[in-house]
């Protein structure tokens, strides 16, 4: 482990904040118009690049998704260099995680199962 991981850590934190709020002020109608939310970012030693893993609630077209977030991260870029006042700003990478909503699609199934309450549920030898 390299010996400034924990400036690599906060930088990352730093990034997914302001990313967060700064994905709020983006005009493209691609990416106003679904629900979009950092994960978490991951920023390199080298500082040079940055993935961003974005969770997106909503029907969305990815390909599209994916255009927006190209076409906008030169104004992203730009304002995370005033905001954070780094000598390198990443290049910014953008990677859709959907693990929220696969975990709420999960969620939705284990709701409409029909089980019924206190069928068989304690172990054998209990409440005897």
């Amino acid at each position: 482990m390299p010996y400034n991981s924990n400036r690599v850590e906060r930088i990352s934190e730093e990034v997914t904040r302001e990313l967060a709020g700064l994905l709020r002020e983006v005009k493209d109608p691609r990416i106003s118009q679904v629900m979009v939310s950092v994960v978490r970012s991951q920023v390199t030693n080298d500082m040079r690049w940055c993935k961003v893993y974005l969770s997106v609630l909503g029907d969305y077209n990815q390909k599209e998704l994916k255009q927006g977030l190209k076409s906008c991260s030169g104004f992203l870029r730009r304002e995370l260099a005033h905001r954070l006042r780094l000598r390198y700003t990443p290049e910014l990478v953008f990677v859709l995680d959907d693990s929220i909503a696969h975990g709420a699609h999960i969620a939705a199934v284990l709701n409409t199962l029909d089980i019924p309450e206190g069928d068989g549920d304690a172990p054998a030898g209990e409440g005897e």
